[in-house]
């Protein structure tokens, strides 16, 4: 009676669970987030059509509820507006209550379901079975798992349940926007949990991915890995998936070339490796503890759009930078840097003109870190002036 249709050993139930939880992983990664979310590469409508079924089964997730609120997290990522962002709600209720604020967001909101789930499917079976009848999906998946595993099936579906919503609504939204390395000087605090991006098909590498929201290839240096990026390959090889866009993190790496300054991004980014990080962890090292971790909590505030800042990060960025004046000095230059870009009838020449402005007055600062990048900066724009001038 407690038997199923399969006996195996203890390792082949592990095989078959991590076997489930990676299917439901790929659909996410691939269906739900790169296909739909961002339109970066059209499937065939079988194999659409069979991840859509296996997220019915294996999560209860409507497409367009989880497209709409994926793509209003990118239009106010870590500001006002955000549906799951840990710097507004904390990193605690995003990381174990992660799928609530994902219910919480689309619960009632037709006028955001509207404006950010447009494209996604709309057939009769969306409308009369997924969309309708969600929770009858993961029923059924109990079933087959109690078909085929008996009792022990029971533990099986449990952790499929537990998985996605830890992994994907918890780590992902949570750990990838608190703590991890940085390739992208980004206007949000993304950050990319680790290099070799396995576990949950490729979306560790979350700081690469809000560099280049649109690119389906998430993996950028050489000692990173993108699983998702992988099964796309091959799906486009067996001509399952047509892949829209390709070029936009490559591009982002050309920027990041040592002898290349184009890039506004590459340039903020390349700015705080240079210059606030390591003034940072100076301040750090003569501080007390209780300064310590505020001038630590400040780091990514520092990295971010000051505009995206809430009232209490700018009060905690404020309280941090008035311990120190060189990093207070630092971090203002930082602000100069950026609004370089935002220059009005900005050209090629005024962008120079004012690059070269900035690193005079960055050379005179007397912060041995910044008068070195402006040395950096003044080298590279003498080598190429224009490529400096036209970044993103």
């Amino acid at each position: 009676m407690l038997d199923g249709l399969f006996t195996l050993p203890w390792w082949g139930y592990l095989l078959v669970l991590l076997t489930l939880t990676h299917g439901t992983i790929v659909s996410i990664t691939i269906f739900l987030h790169r296909a739909q979310a961002h339109r970066s590469l059209t499937l065939h409508p079988a194999i659409s059509h069979l991840f859509r079924f296996w997220l019915w089964l294996t999560t209860g997730m409507v497409t367009r509820e989880w497209v709409a609120i994926h793509r209003k997290h990118h239009a106010h990522c870590d500001a006002d507006g955000d549906p799951h962002s840990p710097e507004l709600v904390g990193i605690s209720r995003v990381l174990w209550r992660g799928v609530e604020l994902y219910r919480e967001a689309a619960e009632g909101d037709t006028a955001m379901l509207k404006r950010y789930g447009q494209g996604t499917p709309d057939d009769w079976l969306e409308r009369r079975l997924y969309s309708r009848y969600p929770s009858v999906g993961l029923g059924l998946m109990l079933l087959i798992d109690l078909l085929c595993f008996g009792a022990l099936g029971l533990s099986i579906w449990a952790i499929q349940m537990a998985w996605i919503p830890f992994f994907a609504a918890g780590v992902i939204n949570g750990l990838g926007h608190w703590s991890g390395y940085r390739n992208f000087e980004t206007a949000d605090a993304s950050t990319n949990l680790v290099p070799f991006a396995i576990l949950i098909g490729g979306e560790e590498l979350h700081n690469n991915h809000h560099a280049a929201p649109a690119s389906p290839r998430l993996s950028f240096r050489w000692f990173e890995l993108d699983i998702g990026w992988a099964y796309i390959r091959l799906l486009s090889w067996l001509r399952l998936a047509r892949i829209r866009q390709t070029g936009l993190l490559p591009k982002l790496a050309a920027d990041l070339s040592p002898n290349t300054w184009s890039s506004r991004l590459h340039v903020l980014s390349a700015y705080g490796k240079r210059v606030l990080v390591p003034l940072l962890k100076r301040e750090c090292r003569g501080s007390s503890r209780s300064q310590r971790r505020l001038l630590k909590r400040a780091r990514w505030l520092m990295l971010r759009e000051k505009c995206k800042l809430t009232e209490q990060q700018r009060h905690c960025l404020d309280r941090s930078l008035s311990l120190s004046r060189r990093l207070a000095i630092a971090y203002d230059y930082q602000l100069r840097l950026r609004a370089l870009w935002q220059l009005p009838g900005r050209s090629t020449d005024k962008l120079r003109l004012a690059l070269q402005d900035w690193c005079q007055d960055a050379r005179q600062s007397g912060i041995d870190s910044l008068a070195e990048f402006a040395e950096l900066m003044l080298n590279a724009q003498h080598h190429n002036p224009v490529a400096v001038a036209t970044g993103r």
